[in-house]
């Protein structure tokens, strides 16, 4: 029996083996710098204490500034129980392959940018300069915006995220301003014997939806306009409530916009600017003491009467309207938006890491591609080169190129 297993074995040794072929990982570490936000009143950070603890166990490298979590109740101690570097300088923290920021980049950045560097950050393309486009094009910046960054079913995760918040917010604040404190002295959402307020939505966009369902919540009677007639039918589907909804006429708008105690801006903008739909007569003709807030402001605006303020001075009055025009509306409630922030930009860096870095990502991620405004140098977005008179370049060829 012995002499049979060991003829089997001898056999068996003679034949082929299999051997398992090394396996090679495009997995890349990315180098990450988050610096403090110092204009636009941001309060917001990019990245959660959480979220930095889940990246740096995945490979990466974090660098924070001081007190880049500060108004957002994120410590500097819970940065580094999560593994990032703690650094005291905006020069060091632009060291990094990546910059992440939760404001736009400002002139006084620009500077610090070293060639082939990426930055992922809204643009918010009102407050941008040709000088800052310019130079960003000498240096060979790649550049992502927030806001152009597309999700699966052609959503946007970003402007999405923050549109949850603003409509929210939207409404809150408007009740503040309706009451004694601003202006008649009016609840928003009435009383028994006493009718409602009237609140007149313009956009039916995750900002128009959720803001209609704050205020319905609030017992509100609300009017929603939109050109988009899929987008009307869905929010009335969503909120589960037969609102009076209509097309963007202006004379039915004017009709209505002088019975509103509360008009809110919401529509999405064509080609990077908010169509601007309400003119001056409409707002003169609108309620002494009626509020606007106008969440598109950021994108021009959706009145011919908004100009934009800040959270220190956040209203003006103009034909005795109070008008409410700041432009990073969620950043006064920072620390939820940037759990937000911080969720959605999470699995994009885990997903850039595991094909072997950003730029692979854009070959391969059609969304983060749409959000791509610089390409090493290179501008993509048509209408960012036409608004300042710079050469465009079709990102596609490029990339088809190998550039």
């Amino acid at each position: 029996m012995e002499s049979i297993i060991g003829k089997i074995k001898s056999d068996y040794a003679l034949y082929t083996k299999e051997v398992l072929a090394d396996i090679k990982s495009n997995k890349k570490s990315l180098f990450i710098g988050i610096p403090k936000e110092t204009d636009y009143q941001e309060k917001r950070v990019p990245l959660t204490p959480n979220s930095v603890a889940a990246l740096v166990n995945y490979g990466f490298r974090i660098a924070i500034e001081k007190d880049a979590g500060e108004q957002s109740s994120f410590t500097n101690e819970q940065y580094l129980e999560a593994g990032a570097d703690i650094v005291f300088t905006k020069e060091d923290v632009f060291k990094a392959d990546a910059i992440l920021k939760s404001g736009p980049i400002n002139s006084g950045e620009i500077s610090l940018l070293h060639s082939n560097q990426i930055i992922i950050s809204p643009i918010l393309l009102p407050n941008q300069t040709k000088h800052m486009i310019k130079s960003m094009m000498e240096k060979r910046i790649t550049a992502i915006a927030y806001e152009y960054v597309k999700g699966p079913y052609n959503s946007y995760p970003f402007v999405r995220s923050m549109s949850e918040i603003a409509g929210s917010y939207a409404i809150l604040t408007a009740a503040k301003y309706l009451s004694n404190e601003y202006g008649k002295g009016i609840l928003l959402g009435g009383i028994a014997g006493q009718p409602p307020a009237k609140v007149m939505i313009l956009g039916a966009g995750t900002v128009g939806e959720t803001a209609a369902r704050a205020a319905i919540a609030l017992g509100a009677s609300v009017q929603v306009f939109d050109d988009n007639l899929f987008r009307l039918s869905k929010l009335q589907s969503d909120v589960g409530s037969k609102i009076y909804t209509s097309v963007l006429d202006p004379i039915n708008i004017m009709k209505n916009i002088s019975r509103a105690h509360v008009v809110i801006g919401a529509l999405k903008p064509k080609n990077g600017k908010t169509p601007c739909v309400i003119t001056e007569d409409m707002v003169r003709s609108m309620k002494k003491g009626a509020v606007i807030i106008d969440v598109a402001i950021d994108h021009g605006g959706c009145f011919e009467t908004s100009k934009v303020t800040n959270h220190d001075q956040p209203i003006y009055t103009k034909h005795d309207v109070i008008h409410y025009c700041v432009p990073n509306i969620a950043s006064n409630v920072s620390r939820t938006a940037s759990y937000s922030l911080s969720n959605v930009l999470t699995p994009i860096l885990k997903g850039a890491a595991d094909l072997g870095g950003i730029e692979v990502l854009l070959k391969q991620d059609m969304g983060i591609l749409h959000g791509t405004y610089l390409y090493k140098g290179a501008l993509t977005k048509e209408f960012i080169a036409k608004k300042f008179d710079l050469k465009f370049t079709d990102l596609e060829l490029l990339l088809s190129a190998d550039f």
